[in-house]
């Protein structure tokens, strides 16, 4: 027999705006910026459903190796661990 789980209504949207989760996503954004080269910043911010973390190219150069090599699209799976 599979175990019940009941949810408060709205708990699931506490949960991913809750401070671990945003320190998560954070945690990983930076990895992926990391891994991506220089010229990367890590935004984060608390919507109204969620948390959530964006890596931006900040530069020119980091806008100009993105176009051409695709570092940031290759850096995504630094975020994975």
């Amino acid at each position: 027999m599979r175990p019940r789980i009941e949810l408060r209504r709205g708990a699931a949207a506490e949960l991913m705006k809750s401070d671990g989760v945003k320190a998560d996503l954070e945690r990983r954004a930076r990895l992926i910026a990391a891994a991506a080269g220089p010229g990367h910043r890590v935004e984060v911010e608390v919507g109204r459903n969620r948390a959530r973390a964006a890596v931006i190219t900040d530069t020119i150069p980091a806008m100009i190796a993105e176009g051409r090599d695709r570092n940031l699209s290759r850096a995504l799976d630094a975020g994975r661990g």
